[in-house]
């Protein structure tokens, strides 16, 4: 365990450094088998997730701040397995000590031992007192503050889901297999997997997906039930001619082909995402459809639009992801109040110019996963200010899934639709 430990306070350290969690955990591996990688992407996830009071309790138990980056989180880490996994306390002590010495340098072992001691013996008095606002709910200040302001009535519970394990959520892939057969071929395997949505399933147990039966055969893909209403949102019908303006890695894409017989274009901006796009089609089958796969900025259409007007656009815009940080909580510390204006500022770009390439009559999907109104009613108003064809329409979201207009909540864990933080917005061209 002292070696995972090790290399899950690197990822850590570099995550709050500023590098994007999957670059860290990629840096730390040194191809130890799966069982090794599995532990330290959960530490690593877990650390991240209550880092906020992680780090007060740590602050509680020494006299001044914890000063090297390797330390303070190597000891976030061990306090994390001490509240949040079932290693035995004595284990986590003794390996983080030992790793200590070797991440750190051999005096930092007493310090190590004496800390988590220390906080095994006062643990249930240091946790009542943490009374701030970043330790208690572990994210940052001014995201708490934007959250509390754009969610008055629902502030807590965005914030305490934020904090939550995502479920493993599956959308059915309909031209490979129905829900019921591979409900019952999971449960010939061992696995339970509840039925959630119109095509999903929720894993009770998560899991590698590619030990999950009809992986290979691509039975099905793994998609958020949030994620999973954007395709019915486009209403995509047969010899529609549609754009997927920002598609990487292409989870919206599949099912927008698997809806209907369309014709699409797959684009984004990033060269380097294209492959999983294509990868993605093909294990799902199909990539024998009518899609095309691009390269190109949809904010700058004369580079790569050939004129021809869409009747469906899907513009799924760059953003904070603050309403997928269960599933992504380094963007938590990464990110700065500033990225919000930044972002915003793209959407708008992206928005603006995905509208003339939409046919008259047509419609156009924006979406986010953010919880930020900056990123949504924010844009979508402005947006809708400016274009006097842009006639909003009402969406109709499923019965248990909570919302607040296009603002889809980010759920508790075992909610009946659990689903990240979406907000979607569509729009008929008149």
């Amino acid at each position: 365990m002292h070696d995972e430990q090790m290399r899950a306070a690197r990822a850590v350290t570099r995550v709050l450094a500023g590098e994007r969690l999957r670059d860290a955990l990629a840096a730390v591996d040194d191809a130890t088998p799966l069982r090794g990688r599995t532990l330290v992407q959960e530490l690593v996830y877990g650390t991240l997730r209550h880092w906020g009071t992680l780090d007060a309790i740590a602050s509680r138990l020494v006299r001044k701040p914890i000063a090297e980056p390797p330390l303070r989180s190597l000891v976030a880490v061990a306090l994390y397995q001490l509240d949040h996994t079932r290693a035995p306390a004595f284990a986590v002590v003794d390996r983080a000590v030992f790793a200590a010495g070797v991440l750190i340098r051999p005096a930092a072992k007493a310090f190590v031992n004496a800390l988590l001691r220390r906080y095994l013996r006062e643990r249930a008095t240091l946790a009542a007192s943490i009374d701030d606002d970043v330790g208690r709910w572990s994210h940052p200040q001014w995201w708490i503050d934007r959250v509390r302001h754009d969610h008055p009535a629902d502030w807590r519970e965005v914030l305490a889901a934020g904090n939550a394990r995502p479920p493993l959520t599956l959308r059915v892939n309909r031209g490979i297999a129905d829900r019921e057969s591979l409900q019952r071929s999971f449960a010939d395997a061992g696995i339970e997997a509840v039925a959630a949505g119109a095509d999903g399933l929720i894993v009770t147990e998560p899991r590698p997906v590619t030990e999950l039966p009809g992986y290979e055969a691509g039975a099905f893909a793994v998609q958020d039930l949030g994620a999973q209403l954007a395709a019915p949102f486009v209403d995509p019908a047969p010899g529609m001619r549609v754009l997927d303006a920002c598609a990487a890695p292409g989870g919206k894409t599949a099912h927008l082909l698997d809806l209907a017989d369309v014709d699409v274009v797959a684009l984004d901006a990033d060269a380097a995402r294209l492959a999983r796009i294509r990868d993605n089609l093909v294990r799902l089958r199909l990539a024998d459809r009518r899609v095309i796969v691009k390269c190109g900025d949809a904010g700058t259409p004369d580079t790569w639009w050939d004129g021809v007007g869409f009747d469906r656009i899907l513009l799924d815009v760059p953003c904070t992801a603050s309403g997928v940080v269960r599933r992504h909580p380094d963007g938590k510390w990464r990110h700065r109040e500033s990225d919000v204006g930044r972002f915003a500022r793209e959407q708008s770009r992206l928005l603006d110019a995905a509208w003339p390439m939409l046919a008259r009559g047509g419609t156009l999907l924006y979406a986010t996963c953010s919880v930020f109104r900056a990123e949504n009613d924010d844009r979508v108003d402005d947006f809708a200010g400016r274009h006097g064809d842009a006639l909003r329409e009402t969406l109709r979201f499923p019965e248990r899934a909570s919302h607040r207009g296009g603002q889809l909540l980010p759920s508790a864990s075992g909610a009946g639709h659990n689903q990240d933080g979406f907000f979607y917005a569509r729009f008929r061209k008149g």
